[in-house]
């Protein structure tokens, strides 16, 4: 089993803390109970660097297990944000090597590359 990065992004005009979010959020989590390793925190203070999406922003993050990509995005479609016009970015997470402190592509068989 993986684990899998969930990265939350919100409309820039999202309020965080209503009653409902509060309760999407929690109903959210909760259908997801044994796969959280990490049920993450909200962002309120941010900066971007690059290109982040013209109409969103870093609204929070969690870390979820799952057994492939495909089970970790089937498990982010019912994420409030995507209700709310956000998004979910989820990606595999790849332990760094702790000698060398890197990993390459050969590492990860499931990688591949989008260069062109």
């Amino acid at each position: 089993m993986s684990t899998y990065l969930f990265i939350y992004r919100s409309q820039k005009d999202y309020v965080p803390g209503s009653d409902d979010a509060l309760a999407a959020w929690g109903a959210f989590f909760e259908g997801m109970r044994s796969n959280v390793a990490d049920v993450g925190n909200p962002v309120f203070d941010r900066r971007e660097l690059g290109s982040c999406g013209a109409d969103t922003v870093l609204g929070g993050y969690s870390m979820i297990t799952a057994d492939s990509l495909d089970e970790a995005v089937g498990l982010a479609k019912d994420c409030p944000a995507l209700k709310g016009g956000g998004g979910v970015e989820v990606g595999e997470v790849t332990p760094l090597d702790s000698d060398s402190l890197a990993t390459t592509f050969a590492d990860h068989p499931s990688t591949t590359s989008t260069a062109a």
